[in-house]
């Protein structure tokens, strides 16, 4: 659980997601500028994670040119005033994500490609690793394990170890079982249920507001699933999540000021 060496309880760290595109699946978070970037800060995000690809379940790639036109400039600004994390599976937009100020690479492909691996490693960057069966496009057709915590753990966890070796500090690697990205809901609740197994690295969830909540809550509206994910966001203070990857900062910051208040 999440208790520090004093006995209190360490609240996971929040990232404020800004999808600066137009077709992500929860219509509040697309076109994310630069003000709904500082409202997140203001409201206590750790982290700003910037995003400027799709990658909901059907999603289409798009060019890097359009990629990095939709995310740099705001990488920029945003680093001015709080820790970035540049969402994309595509090497040269990382790159100059980097250049222009972020401290983190999520990358959801899990660091398939070795040159971003390379960059990780040469950057010494944050990086987060998220387990994707597929891609975005046929990532729901149907996935099948044959055990998926076991899968997914021993894919993340070579992917550290790899970093590791190559001399990354393992205190900025961050691991994502994926929630959604190629899994059906029983295999999002059996990976939900098994993050220490990720341990001793840091874990990251990102469940705001997905499908395997609106399934669960009867709710086809990505717009009503916030309290939803405040559920899931409650488990991961309880389990001692290390990020939570959120579309509502405030929410999740009040919940979790609460809950360390009643744990005093």
């Amino acid at each position: 659980m999440a208790v520090s060496e004093g006995g209190s309880w360490s609240r996971p760290q929040v990232m404020g997601i800004i999808n600066s595109t137009p077709d992500s699946f929860h219509v509040a978070s697309r076109k994310g500028d630069l003000e709904r970037a500082k409202e997140m800060f203001e409201n206590g995000a750790d982290w700003i994670d910037i995003g400027g690809e799709s990658t909901r379940p059907g999603a289409k790639k798009i060019s890097i040119e359009e990629e990095i036109r939709r995310t740099i400039p705001l990488v920029k600004e945003v680093s001015k005033f709080c820790n970035v994390s540049i969402d994309t599976r595509n090497v040269e937009v990382a790159r100059l994500a980097l250049e222009a100020g972020a401290k983190m690479v999520n990358d959801v492909s899990g660091l398939r490609d070795q040159a971003m691996q390379d960059l990780v490693v040469e950057s010494e960057c944050h990086v987060c690793i998220m387990h994707m069966l597929g891609e975005p496009g046929n990532m729901q057709d149907d996935p099948q394990y044959t055990d998926v915590v076991d899968e997914v753990n021993s894919m993340l966890l070579s992917k550290a170890r790899e970093l590791v070796e190559m001399g990354h500090s393992m205190d900025k690697i961050h691991l994502d079982p994926g929630i959604g990205f190629g899994k059906k809901i029983e295999h999002n609740i059996a990976l939900l249920k098994s993050n220490s197994d990720l341990k001793p690295y840091s874990v990251l969830w990102g469940v705001s507001r997905k499908t395997m909540i609106g399934e669960i809550c009867n709710q086809t509206d990505t717009a009503n699933r916030l309290s939803g994910s405040l559920a899931v966001a409650a488990k991961a203070f309880y389990e001692g999540i290390d990020i939570i990857r959120v579309h509502d900062v405030r929410e999740h910051v009040d919940l979790f000021s609460m809950l360390e208040r009643l744990e005093e």
